[in-house]
């Protein structure tokens, strides 16, 4: 492995240290079953104390990519690229990791007021006026989406008079200090309906898949409740799985 950069701050090396591996693991430099340098070489390496390279480690175990183990080194389990909090909140950002061509086309934006479903997800008055933003997300130029995004009034009012075609509507909140902290998604297999079929260009009854997302601060506030209709055709679902180790998705039956 070659050398790496130097981080000026050391609450910042296992940052440094994560992404470093990570990118070797992703593009292939480090392949599954190969073990890892030992925790002195990275600490070495890095010109690191022990405690950054195990935070370290821990993450990268976590994303599922490593297996550890008391006595042996850690060893690469899959080359499977993971996402980053922001591409998990932001498909625009979820565009820039994996690369694809993502656009987006505005359909509407403005003041709604919170039907009943919204106005429960967002922990607001039914009725409440809310900011919404609807959109048809493109791959390739080729229809692939329809996302709505809620908002609570006083969170998404900066949105009334922003680009949402050309700009990243969650980058510019966090730009205004807006601090998405959490994020849950909850998928489901659905049918499309005749607006569906309209704006995706699909059949009328086409599988899709049904994605609710609520995005929350640091202190528990829910700051935006969005919904996605995506086509179903060719759309897989990935999960990295460890021994031991929590894994953020489950499965569940709707009554």
């Amino acid at each position: 492995m070659g050398s790496s950069k130097k981080s000026p701050k050391s609450t910042q090396r296992y940052e440094l240290i994560t992404n470093h591996l990570r990118q070797s693991i992703e593009d292939g430099t480090l392949s599954p079953g190969d073990e890892l340098p030992s925790e002195a070489e990275l600490c070495e390496q890095y010109d690191s104390s022990r405690g950054p390279v195990r935070q370290a480690m821990a993450l990268l175990r976590a994303e599922g990519l490593i297996s550890t183990g008391r006595g042996r080194r850690s060893t690469v389990l899959t080359s499977a690229p993971s996402n980053s909090f922001e591409s998990l909140l932001s498909m625009t950002a979820w565009a820039e990791d994996m690369e694809p061509d993502i656009s987006q086309r505005t359909l509407w934006v403005g003041r709604t007021s919170a039907d009943a479903h919204t106005a429960c997800q967002l922990n607001v008055e039914v009725g409440s006026q809310i900011v919404t933003i609807k959109r048809l997300r493109l791959l390739n130029d080729e229809p692939l989406a329809i996302e709505r995004l809620n908002f609570p009034l006083d969170v998404g009012r900066p949105l009334l008079d922003f680009d949402t075609d050309n700009c990243s509507v969650h980058r510019e909140l966090s730009r205004l200090g807006v601090g998405f902290e959490s994020a849950n998604r909850s998928m489901s297999a659905a049918l499309s309906n005749g607006e569906d079929s309209e704006l995706l260009g699909i059949p009328e009854g086409s599988p899709i898949m049904q994605v609710e997302l609520l995005a929350a601060s640091k202190q528990g506030r829910t700051l935006e409740y969005a919904e996605y209709r995506v086509i179903g055709e060719g759309l897989v679902l990935h999960v990295n799985n460890v021994r031991g180790t929590p894994t953020p998705a489950w499965f569940s039956r709707e009554s």
